[in-house]
């Protein structure tokens, strides 16, 4: 019989998860880290950090919760694994979590994802993230926006870079929200709760299967 667990894991362990799998091929903040093990290897990983964006803190049940708001920032498991595993993963992190927690999580729609996921996991849904424009520079189209934009407003980026700055429409993202250990703070959430989105989804190409490590005691 197969044994499925999910455990914490070391940030470095996670790492080549990240770099390596995830199509963003960049290391999130990262708060805990778990990761699914099927007869002892790691075979997928999940990651929780404070969200890139300080408005979202507040945003979603006010000030006052602002401190309990996380990001579910990566989600990465290799191929061909038995049934429900990417639900499981989820499902079991969020109970190892520390409490009380309000975790938000994004279906990047220009990647073609839906989020079943989490509608599998019974997230609520909060709609499509507003419409924004990332800065770009041109010749450093390789380096992700944060790199050279992070605290700088748009004109000190235009002070700084001239005609070499332009921006580009950002893909909007599905919204969805989990409360751990405090159902009571759902009557609070600000965003209006709305059904399911349904569609094709579409898998990425994660690359090739990441070696997989045996759990050590």
């Amino acid at each position: 019989m197969t044994k499925r667990e999910v455990r914490i894991i070391p940030y470095k362990q996670a790492i080549p998860w990240f770099k390596e799998k995830h199509y963003a091929h960049r290391i999130p903040s990262v708060s805990w880290a778990y990761g699914l093990y099927i007869d002892d290897a790691l075979e997928g990983v999940v990651s929780y950090g404070t969200p890139a964006s300080s408005t979202l803190l507040s945003g979603v049940c006010g000030n006052k919760h602002s401190d309990k708001v996380i990001e579910l920032n990566r989600l990465i498991l290799n191929e061909k694994l038995p049934k429900n595993s990417t639900s499981f993963l989820v499902s079991k992190s969020l109970k190892l979590l520390p409490k009380p927690k309000i975790v938000v999580s994004y279906a990047d729609s220009g990647q073609g994802h839906i989020g079943y996921i989490y509608q599998a996991c019974n997230f609520i849904y909060t709609g499509l993230s507003s419409p924004f424009k990332d800065p770009k520079v041109k010749g450093l189209e390789h380096q992700h926006h944060a790199t050279y934009a992070h605290s700088k407003t748009n004109d000190e980026l235009r002070k700084e870079y001239g005609d070499r700055l332009y921006f580009v429409e950002r893909p909007r993202k599905h919204r969805y929200i989990y409360f751990v250990g405090c159902p009571e703070i759902k009557k609070e959430l600000k965003y209006k709760e709305m059904p399911y989105p349904k569609g094709e989804s579409k898998r990425y190409n994660s690359g090739e299967r990441l070696a997989t490590q045996s759990y050590l005691f």
